[in-house]
């Protein structure tokens, strides 16, 4: 069944680095008629009716990756306006860092959405300039790339 796109969204998703901070976990999704090579997106999906987004985020990795998040960080509000297959959808995205437990392998890891669909999850750098693939949500690109750039090389973005 295709989402109902005709309301703004409220989701919750995380930025979920590796053992060594260079990459993080997203979901691996097929082409549209924007990105006709796929798209990643970070993990994560929409808060239900009368939970906040921090219950969003824990249960949304418990039930698509089966595991938990630790030192659990709430980094900021993104929106997101897009088009999917020429669809126009908006989304409000609370996000978030932490460490997986467990963390999916580094290759053939996959997550299952609340539809049943499983969906390949792969290990994208930060440093992701010579990746083809757009991340998703759009909004959240420069942010994250800058504090998660300057903390993989041992900095501080507060002090920059």
């Amino acid at each position: 069944m295709p989402a109902d796109r005709s309301y703004i969204r409220v989701k919750a998703m995380i930025v979920a680095p590796n053992d060594d901070g260079s990459r993080h976990l997203v979901s691996r999704n097929a082409p549209t008629s924007e990105n006709p090579l796929g798209y990643h997106r970070l993990i994560g999906g929409s808060v239900e009716l009368g939970e906040t987004h921090q219950e969003a985020i824990i249960r949304e990795v418990d039930e698509e990756l089966g595991a938990r998040i630790l030192n659990l960080t709430h980094l900021g509000i993104v929106e997101n306006i897009f088009r999917y297959n020429g669809e126009l959808g908006h989304e409000i995205v609370a996000l978030y860092t932490g460490k997986l437990e467990p963390a999916p392998a580094d290759e053939g890891g996959t997550l299952t959405e609340s539809d049943g669909s499983v969906v390949p999850v792969v290990w994208r750098p930060f440093e992701d300039t010579n990746v083809a693939v757009p991340l998703y949500p759009a909004g959240a690109n420069d942010w994250i790339r800058e504090r998660f750039r300057l903390t993989a090389r041992g900095q501080d973005p507060a002090c920059e």
